[in-house]
């Protein structure tokens, strides 16, 4: 079976995965390269899926254990999808203690998701615990994709969450 394209007709499997092969060629097919390919294949599935992986190896000649070995490595990496904004909500001590539990059920009860299943159905959000964002000082913190927002409480968690709603239904 084959789709068209632009008039062309590609073989289903190219077309599926024709940006990892922009990736792969991007970095020459080079082995070495696997980490910087597995997060740039990440930035544009935002998440490693497994056919895709398997796609890595084969290309890389390497051992598709080896390229699962890095991807579940690394904390860095998901096999899991994630929304268009990833929520990580502090949960470390100064966090804990200054009430960033009543922060995540906020956000929990707003975006009608939990910790068994942290993405909500349109991809949007993932909402995410993370043991220390490093940022003591600003607790409870909250880091939306790389913004981070300090000193914050349910209140002021839901108002980042409508604003990125605001923004998402203009667009």
């Amino acid at each position: 079976m084959s789709h068209t394209i632009d008039s062309i007709e590609t073989p289903a499997p190219i077309r599926h995965f024709a940006k990892v092969c922009d990736i792969l060629g991007r970095h020459r097919n080079d082995p070495s390269k696997l980490i910087p390919i597995l997060q740039q294949v990440q930035d544009e599935y935002r998440y490693l899926p497994e056919e895709v992986l398997t796609f890595v190896a084969t290309s890389l000649g390497i051992p598709p254990a080896k390229v699962f070995g890095v991807a579940t490595f690394y904390a860095h990496f998901t096999l899991e999808p994630k929304g268009k904004y990833v929520i990580r909500l502090c949960d470390g001590t100064a966090c804990h203690v200054k009430r960033s539990h009543g922060i995540l059920e906020a956000l929990y009860g707003r975006l009608g998701v939990n910790a068994a299943r942290n993405t909500t159905d349109d991809m949007l959000f993932t909402v995410e615990t993370v043991s220390c964002l490093g940022a003591c000082g600003l607790a409870p913190v909250m880091v939306v994709n790389d913004e981070v927002h300090g000193e914050m409480t349910p209140e002021k968690a839901l108002a980042v969450v409508d604003r990125i709603l605001e923004k998402e239904t203009a667009q």
